[in-house]
C-alpha cells in the first residue's frame, strides 16, 4: 500500500507528472518533459524507461536544436477522444488519439431551428460513422468533449440563454450526449474551447496567458490564465461582448445598450451594408470584399476592428494577457482588422500592458472549437486510464 510521503507515491507522482506532461503537448523531448515538470534529467529518463515498457508511451528518434533527441508520446492505443463542435450552422466531429493526431474528422449543415434532441442524435451517428470509418471500437472512447456556443452552469452543467441555438436553453447537453454515447463527455461553451484549440494546437502555442476572442452571431472570449482555461465561479468569464461602448448605443440582447456586441457581431454589422450589397450578404463574404478592396466593406471591417480593440484594451488592464487571439471569420481579414485592434489597444490600454501583448489570427480557423473540444478531454481527463497500479516488486526509482 502506497502511504503519503513515501517513495512510492512519490513516484507515482512523477509518473503522473510525465504523463500529464505529454498529454497536453502531444509530444515531447526527454529534455522539454524535465523543463515543463522540474523533474531531474535522470528521473525523466527512467520514468520515460518505466512507461515505455509498459506500453504507455512511444519513443522515437527525432532532433532538437541540431541535435539527437527522443520524442515521447502516449501510445496510440491508449485509446481515443471524440470532439464534438455545434455553431450557428454546423456540426463538426473529430476523432483523435492521445498523441494529438487526428484520426477522422467531418462537419455538416444543421437547422439552426432545431432541437437539443435532434442535434445531439445528429451527433451521435456522426461520431458512429467517423468510428466505423476509421475502423475503430466505441469501447476505445475514454472521453469526449462537447462545445455549444452559449454559457454553461458550472454546477449544474445546464446550458443558459443562447440567441444563436434558441432550441437548446435550459437543456443538459452534457448528460444527454453522456446518455447517447456511454462514455465520460465534457462540455464547454464555444469560445472556451477556441482558447483551448488555439492553446495546444494553434497561434497560442508557448504561452501560458491569452484571450481567444470570437466575432460570429455573438462575441465571446476563451480566457486562458496559467495554461488553464479560466470559467469563473458561474462559468461565465469572457463575456466581452457586454462590456458597454456607448450607453445610449444600440440596445443588446442582454437588455443593455451600446454592448459591444451590438458594434461587431453579425446581426447588427450586415445590416449596415444591406441597402448597396443585399439582405443575403454574409461575415465571410464581407471579409472577402474587404480584402478586394471594396470601400464600404473595408470601412465596416475596420470599425469592427476598433471596437473589438476597446474590448480588448479592458482585458489587458484587467488580466494582462501576452496574446490576443482572433478567431471566427474575421480572423481571414488580416491586417485589416488587426491593425485596428492593434491601434485601439495603444491608445486605450495601459502603455505596459499594451507592449507585452501581440495580436494575432487564429491559426485553426473553424476547427479550432473542435480541436478545442479534443483538448479539453485530454486536459480535464485523469490518469487512471493510462497509469494502473505500481506492483509492489517494482523499485520506486526516483
Amino acid at each position: 500500500m502506497e502511504t503519503p510521503g513515501s517513495q512510492s507515491s512519490l513516484h507515482r507522482a512523477n509518473l503522473e507528472r510525465v504523463v500529464r506532461a505529454v498529454r497536453m503537448a502531444g509530444s515531447l523531448t526527454q529534455a522539454e518533459i524535465a523543463r515543463t515538470t522540474g523533474l531531474s534529467a535522470a528521473t525523466v529518463s527512467n520514468i520515460v524507461r518505466e512507461l515505455k515498457e509498459s506500453g504507455t508511451v512511444d519513443v522515437t528518434p527525432t532532433s532538437a536544436g541540431g541535435r539527437r533527441a527522443r520524442s515521447v508520446s502516449l501510445s496510440g492505443d491508449a485509446g481515443i477522444v471524440v470532439g464534438v463542435d455545434f455553431g450557428h450552422s454546423h456540426l463538426r466531429v473529430a476523432i483523435g488519439n492521445l498523441a494529438h493526431k487526428v484520426l477522422a474528422e467531418q462537419a455538416e449543415p444543421i437547422d439552426v431551428d432545431a432541437s437539443a434532441a435532434q442535434g445531439l442524435d445528429r451527433a451521435e451517428r456522426l461520431v458512429a460513422r467517423l468510428l466505423e470509418s476509421a475502423g475503430i471500437s466505441r469501447n476505445k472512447i475514454i472521453g469526449v468533449g462537447l462545445g455549444v456556443p452559449g454559457p454553461i452552469d458550472v454546477e449544474t452543467g445546464v446550458l443558459g440563454s443562447t440567441a444563436i441555438l434558441p432550441g437548446w436553453t435550459g437543456t443538459n447537453p452534457r448528460d444527454e450526449l453522456q446518455a447517447r454515447l456511454g462514455t465520460p463527455v465534457h462540455v464547454d461553451n464555444d469560445a472556451n474551447l477556441g482558447a483551448l484549440g488555439e492553446l495546444v494546437w494553434g497561434a497560442g502555442r508557448g504561452v501560458t496567458d491569452l484571450a481567444y476572442i470570437k466575432v460570429a452571431s455573438g462575441v465571446g472570449a476563451g480566457l486562458v490564465m496559467r495554461g488553464q482555461v479560466y470559467r469563473g465561479p458561474g462559468g461565465t468569464a469572457g463575456e466581452i461582448g457586454h462590456i458597454t461602448l456607448d450607453e445610449s448605443g444600440p440596445v443588446c440582447r442582454c437588455g443593455n445598450r451600446g454592448c459591444l456586441e451590438t458594434f461587431t457581431a453579425a446581426r447588427y454589422v450586415l445590416p449596415l451594408l444591406t441597402p448597396g450589397y443585399g439582405p443575403d450578404l454574409t461575415m465571410p463574404q464581407v471579409v472577402s470584399l474587404a480584402r478586394e478592396g471594396d470601400p464600404g466593406c473595408r470601412r465596416v471591417v475596420a470599425d469592427i476592428g476598433r471596437h473589438i480593440g476597446s474590448g480588448v484594451a479592458n482585458l489587458c488592464n484587467l488580466l494582462n494577457p501576452s496574446r490576443v487571439v482572433l478567431g471566427g471569420d474575421l480572423a481571414d481579414a488580416g491586417d485589416l482588422v488587426l491593425d485596428p485592434i492593434r491601434d485601439s489597444v495603444s491608445r486605450y490600454a495601459i502603455p505596459s500592458a499594451a507592449r507585452q501583448l501581440s495580436v494575432v489570427p487564429g491559426a485553426l480557423g473553424s476547427r479550432a472549437e473542435v480541436l478545442g473540444a479534443l483538448a479539453l478531454v485530454l486536459n480535464e481527463m485523469g490518469d487512471a486510464p493510462l497509469l494502473s497500479p505500481l506492483p509492489e516488486a517494482v523499485p520506486a526509482s526516483l
